[in-house]
């Protein structure tokens, strides 16, 4: 989503003040929180990869979504170890202009695809559980593959003015900054930007979001009397709102109030230094939150995905039956010794 960063996302003024500094703070809990991250999102969303595509040959329209929304979080976890060396290495970044903005677009790319993802998985859910006759004949695998090709293209379209800020020296620190870009003058421009941001790309997904749950909800509190498999495609319907809602409320939402406050505040010029530092640590925080939000969704694969603990035990039995299978070609063939098999033979 277009966002001029102006310091909403690295909470550090990029030209000296009369403000503390919150360096130390800020290098300490990014380097940190990414750390955590990467290692977290990489062993989640690899290892739910690996299953959706080992097991691609039973898709569904929810495992279309399931599959693009780890493509995100991985594509997202790998440019976070550069983060991780640019603040252990206290605000230095040796390593380009090109990647500079491939780093700082891929984490909001990632962040509003996740947003959009589980609004698609909330669309469908909704759909199976609430109509499923006409479920399936609007909802297909082709279809969902159709939406998420328009996901994936305007999200990168509309995120692409953070592929505008690259690297830049800081004449204060006398140090090349990434994630700090200079100063906008425009500060109208950015707001609008903001604003666009927050309607487009957090509240109206949220709402729909929201409204699916509702309907969902409502329709399995009124089956008295319901067959086996609608029960656990309810119990799965249960576990998503959960969790969505859980990514929303702790990943998504401090981050998108936080960020718009942050801007409101910085248009005032009266502002005690007590405020601003208390204001750029909340950046902080609520964008390791954000960022964080690759790590919620390896817990919607397992527990609400539509057989994904099926697809995960298939392919345990697949790999098991490859594996015997090639100890048995593998084993040696001994011999009879003449006369072992007498007993049998009389």
């Amino acid at each position: 989503m277009p966002m001029c960063q102006v310091n909403v996302t690295s909470g550090v003024e990029s030209n000296c003040t009369r403000c503390p500094s919150i360096d130390d703070f800020r290098n300490q809990v990014y380097s940190t929180a990414y750390s955590l991250i990467t290692v977290l999102g990489l062993f989640g969303n690899g290892f739910a990869l690996v299953v959706l595509i080992r097991t691609y040959r039973q898709g569904s329209p929810f495992h279309v979504f399931m599959l693009n929304l780890a493509v995100s979080d991985l594509l997202c976890v790998l440019t976070l170890p550069l983060r991780v060396l640019y603040y252990v290495r206290q605000g230095q970044w040796d390593h380009g202009d090109f990647l500079c903005r491939i780093s700082s677009y891929t984490l909001y790319v990632n962040l509003y695809c996740s947003i959009y993802f589980m609004a698609a998985m909330s669309i469908t859910r909704f759909l199976a559980i609430v109509f499923p006759v006409q479920n399936l004949r609007l909802v297909t695998e082709n279809r969902a593959r159709l939406v998420c090709a328009g996901i994936w293209l305007f999200i990168c379209l509309s995120s692409s003015p953070f592929l505008m800020s690259g690297q830049h020296f800081d004449p204060c620190t006398n140090k090349t900054k990434c994630f700090e870009p200079p100063q906008c003058q425009n500060m109208k421009k950015i707001m609008v930007l903001n604003y666009f941001s927050l309607v487009i790309g957090f509240a109206l997904p949220f709402v729909v979001i929201l409204l699916c749950y509702v309907g969902i909800v409502r329709a399995l509190m009124s089956r008295t009397h319901t067959a086996r498999r609608q029960r656990d495609t309810g119990i799965k319907a249960i576990r998503m709102i959960v969790i969505v809602l859980l990514t929303f409320l702790i990943s998504f939402m401090p981050y998108h109030i936080q960020r718009t406050i942050h801007l409101n505040f910085k248009a005032r010029s009266d502002t005690p230094c007590s405020e601003v530092v208390a204001m750029q640590k909340s950046v902080v925080v609520t964008l390791s939150l954000a960022a964080a939000n690759s790590c919620f969704d390896p817990l919607l694969y397992f527990f609400s995905g539509e057989g994904f603990r099926n697809r995960l035990s298939s392919l345990r039995r697949s790999v098991t039956g490859n594996t015997l299978r090639s100890t048995a070609r593998l084993k040696p063939i001994v011999a009879p010794v003449p006369g072992e098999n007498h007993q049998m033979a009389s």
